[in-house]
């Protein structure tokens, strides 16, 4: 039986990483997509370069076939979108599972927040997950168990001040989740989200979290940050969000869901 592939952007490292490399180990080829070099935001952004190196280790390819892959990727961009779902398929073959998982952040009161900074959050976490849809949906419609899997937030589940635009491109992330799920189901093609919660990536060391002289301060404060949210006392880690996304990978016959992995911070 021919080892199922997945396509996994913002793979250079935080959770999409971790997703990567559960995927690997767990018997899928990967395809692991980022940005082509470094980008100015508020904090440093992932980027493609020397991942194949990160990923080596685990990847667990059988003779000669390849199982981890790498590729540029700009998912605010239409070609990058369509040249990335064709490495994979060129690469392996097929394409069974989508993982969208490329996303920024950025906070402040709405008076002073920035356009700018607005259009790029919203391109990147909601129009990303279209662009990349749409490249995939011809090829998952050919492939064993489909599926996309979507990072969206606890953010998308309800808003917190200073926050409007990343909780609203998360909100619309769970909403375009639900709407696909609806529309691909005649296709067998499933469609789901994570909401993490708490994760210690530079989005919340290097951004979210109050500014301290040095790291070592900074994770201190972020470990104590989390046990004061958390019920379960503990931040998620990018494997925690990794082994959702292989249980929807999996799951047939779970389609149109937003699981929530955040240790009881969020619950419903």
């Amino acid at each position: 039986m021919t080892a199922p592939v997945a396509l996994v952007t913002g793979a250079a490292r935080g959770i999409g990483l971790a997703m990567a490399q559960t995927l690997l180990k767990a018997g899928y080829r990967v395809m692991a997509a980022d940005l082509p070099g470094d980008q100015n935001w508020n904090y440093d952004l992932g980027h493609a370069k020397g991942l194949d190196q990160k990923l080596s280790s685990v990847a667990t390819g059988a003779g000669n076939e390849p199982s981890v892959a790498v590729c540029d990727l700009d998912v605010t961009q239409t070609h990058s979108c369509t040249n990335a779902v064709a490495q994979t398929i060129e690469t392996f073959g097929q394409l069974n599972l989508l993982v969208n998982n490329a996303g920024v952040v950025d906070s402040g009161p709405i008076m002073t927040f920035s356009e700018a900074a607005w259009d790029r959050i919203f391109a990147v976490n909601s129009k990303g997950i279209f662009l990349m849809s749409q490249a995939a949906i011809p090829h998952l419609k050919t492939a064993e168990n489909p599926s996309i899997v979507n990072t969206a937030s606890i953010a998308g589940k309800k808003g917190v001040p200073n926050m409007a635009a990343y909780c609203g491109s998360k909100f619309a992330a769970i909403g375009i989740t639900q709407s696909l799920a609806s529309e691909l189901a005649p296709e067998g093609i499933r469609v789901n989200a994570i909401c993490p919660g708490i994760v210690g990536t530079a989005m919340w060391l290097e951004h979210l979290m109050p500014k301290a002289n040095a790291a070592s301060e900074v994770a201190v404060a972020f470990e104590d940050r989390s046990a004061e949210l958390i019920p379960l006392g503990r931040p998620q880690t990018g494997d925690d969000m990794a082994e959702a996304v292989l249980y929807l990978a999996r799951a047939e016959n779970v389609t149109g869901i937003a699981l929530t992995v955040a240790g009881g911070m969020e619950m419903n």
